[in-house]
């Protein structure tokens, strides 16, 4: 059973799915203000909300909440902190950061400008997404359609994905929501830019908060040096954490899609090699320290010889 997490731990998850709230509005603004495309929920959205004279802000948290409703009655497992702070902030956020885009950059678009846009708003949609979903303090409404989708039926989580995308993009089309070639290109980099992102960034991120909000008995020093009980403590929780997620990986590996597998893959491949670096490490400060105490344990015994002898 799962320790329950500090208040100052779920306090820096919190700021951390914050600030990647704020990064993934951000970059949909850059992808809005290109008008290269928006993902298809933002572009369905934008298109209804401005058939009606709505402001996005207020549409979607509209239709946020409806999909929370049907969410809360389905599943819910996948609410969370973070599935209130994406509902509610994203849509007004990314029409405050708009008015400051066209403040700054105008209205005029180029080759150059659209190829940036689609660049930079494509990194930080995904960074953003990273951010707010690596603490799983819960996912947005959309993000939850098809995971309960996949387990209700015997679709796999790509297809069921893949359905709802494609689903809400003809939506987005009908309503003449913001459709481009960037929403396209959202929907077939988005997952293995998450990936990335997870590997490099947020997942470190988790795992220094997590140790940083230990709670203080789990956190004394042993009767060891310093340096060896930080590597010892390292090494547990690296072994628990490879337990836990072969686990996870035995239980739910057929919901994964192919990127997703090759992401896992290079992974492991990677922890492997640094494993194999750790050991031979390992049996390097092992032969230091035995090869020390022998020094030592000779040296007194040597001198205890002496000391019967001068007696």
């Amino acid at each position: 059973m799962h320790k329950p997490k500090s208040w100052s731990n779920l306090l820096l998850k919190t700021l951390m799915s914050f600030i990647g709230i704020t990064i993934l509005s951000i970059g949909t603004t850059f992808l809005r203000g290109g008008n290269v495309g928006l993902d298809p929920f933002t572009a369905v959205n934008t298109g209804v909300s401005d058939k009606l004279g709505i402001g996005l802000g207020i549409y979607q948290l509209t239709v946020n909440i409806v999909l929370f409703i049907f969410v809360i009655w389905l599943d819910r497992g996948q609410i969370g902190i973070g599935t209130i702070l994406n509902m509610v902030l994203v849509g007004f956020e990314i029409q405050w950061f708009t008015g400051i885009y066209h403040n700054l950059f105008g209205y005029k678009t180029s080759f150059l400008i659209v190829a940036a846009d689609t660049i930079i708003g494509l990194l930080l949609f995904t960074l953003g997404s990273s951010l707010y979903m690596a603490p799983s303090l819960g996912v947005a409404p959309y993000d939850a359609i098809a995971p309960i989708v996949s387990k209700k039926t015997k679709l796999s989580y790509k297809t069921a994905r893949v359905i709802q995308d494609i689903l809400f993009m003809i939506a987005a089309v009908v309503f003449t929501g913001p459709v481009g070639f960037a929403t396209i290109i959202v929907a077939f980099f988005t997952g293995p830019l998450i990936s990335w992102w997870n590997e490099h960034l947020s997942d470190p991120i988790v795992a220094v908060i997590d140790d940083a909000t230990k709670p203080k008995d789990e956190r004394k020093q042993a009767t060891v040096t310093t340096l060896l009980s930080h590597l010892g403590r390292r090494t547990y929780h690296t072994v628990t954490n490879a337990f836990e997620t072969t686990g996870t990986l035995r239980k739910d590996i057929k919901t994964y899609s192919t990127s997703e597998l090759r992401s896992q893959l290079k992974i492991v491949r990677r922890n492997m090699r640094n494993s194999r670096e750790m050991y031979q490490s390992f049996v390097e400060q092992y032969n230091l320290i035995e090869g020390e105490l022998k020094k030592r344990i000779n040296k007194a015994n040597k001198k205890k010889k002496v000391t019967g002898v001068a007696k």
